[in-house]
């Protein structure tokens, strides 16, 4: 199974206030934040939080991502770096060293690949990135406590418990396994009940030995099917995001 997640970053002033977030969905995200941070560092933050927080598990890693520096210094740049004592080609230290060996040290043994979005451009696990990660660096700016998200969320993963974390120089967090009372809805995704529409599509997952059955009107299943379509994936697969 691929897991496919967005990096954003943010910073008020660049540098100023600072928040980074990693989002799946809407019940499986983690945000935090500096007081004082460049936008870049924001985007490193949110890449290095989401292979730390997938550590555990055995799934390919697809990462969304808006920054071409991200991108560049992980996919094309590092080894170089690394060749030259973290060094670039003009002999001048790399910025944002320490965050950069920290990605590089969890990116052993993992199987991974970035793909470009481009930013404010609707798409949907980029803009809630984005939103979490400015949310975040308004509070640092307001000196108000964070939204720091649930962390990662799978049925069957061993989790932690969900907090709220403070304003203070940097803040992350994990959660446990989301209740059905505690999960949000997704009426742009689907509902559950019977639907008067006879033509309505009937979706079908099968998770441990259980059968989940979905009633989509034709209107829901094409809008679950463009989203699918914008990311890439099978309509299953966009579903089991949700898992």
């Amino acid at each position: 199974m691929t897991i496919i997640a967005a990096a954003d970053g943010s910073a008020l002033g660049n540098p100023g206030p600072a928040g980074w977030a990693w989002y799946v969905n809407d019940f499986c995200w983690a945000a935090g934040g500096w007081e004082h941070a460049t936008n870049n560092q924001g985007e490193l933050k949110a890449v290095l939080e989401l292979f730390r927080a997938t550590a555990h598990l055995d799934d390919d890693l697809l990462v969304l991502c808006d920054s071409q520096y991200v991108i560049n210094s992980v996919t094309k740049w590092m080894r170089g770096w690394k060749a030259k004592g973290w060094r670039k080609a003009d002999g001048k230290p790399v910025l944002n060293l320490e965050l950069l060996q920290e990605i590089d040290a969890e990116l052993v043994g993992r199987r991974y690949r970035f793909e470009w979005v481009k930013g404010h451009a609707n798409h949907p696990l980029n803009e809630a990135a984005d939103s979490r990660a400015r949310a975040v660096s308004e509070a640092f700016q307001r000196g108000k406590p964070i939204q720091a998200g649930p962390g990662w969320v799978r049925t069957g993963d061993d989790t932690a418990a969900p907090r709220t974390a403070p304003t203070r120089r940097a803040a992350t967090a994990t959660a446990p396994v989301a209740t059905a009372s505690s999960r949000p809805n997704h009426p742009e995704l689907f509902s559950f009940g019977t639907k008067a529409d006879p033509g309505a599509d009937t979706v079908r997952t099968d998770a441990a030995g259980h059968t989940i059955s979905l009633a989509l009107s034709q209107d829901e299943h094409a809008r679950l099917s463009d989203r699918a379509g914008r990311l890439g994936i099978t309509a299953e697969e966009l579903l089991r995001t949700l898992i």
